[in-house]
């Protein structure tokens, strides 16, 4: 069984940057497809992005295109989440996830582990 905590979290004005991590424990991390997601108070949980076993694929959700970038290191045992252009509508509880399918998925569903989350706070 795989051990999600993410790192990384914060306050930061509209327009900047900030990476989260997510360090994994317990089993071998390369055979999990990773993700990410969000939840903001009130709302449901939204996907943010997703990278395959290998870190060659990637998905994305429509409001983070462009601004956001997903990697891992396999060697780390870690997946990133690069977040640059935040803005306050990015505001939420992000969680990391993973996958014993390996599927590059955007339904929770589909991801078996989670971490505790970790806030980011983008102010106006």
């Amino acid at each position: 069984q795989v051990r999600l905590v993410e790192f990384g979290g914060g306050l930061v004005q509209a327009g900047g940057s900030l990476r989260l991590s997510c360090a994994a424990s317990g089993a071998t991390f390369s055979d999990y497809a990773m993700g990410w997601f969000r939840q903001a108070p009130g709302k449901e949980r939204e996907f943010v992005g997703a990278i395959s076993r290998t870190g060659l694929s990637f998905k994305y959700g429509d409001s983070v295109k462009g601004r956001f970038t997903i990697s891992r290191d396999n060697a780390k045992n870690t997946m990133y989440l690069r977040m640059n252009s935040l803005k306050p509508e990015d505001t939420a509880v992000y969680y990391c996830a993973a996958g014993e399918t390996g599927l590059v998925s955007e339904f929770r569903a589909e991801y078996d582990y989670w971490g505790q989350g970790t806030q980011v706070t983008v102010s106006s």
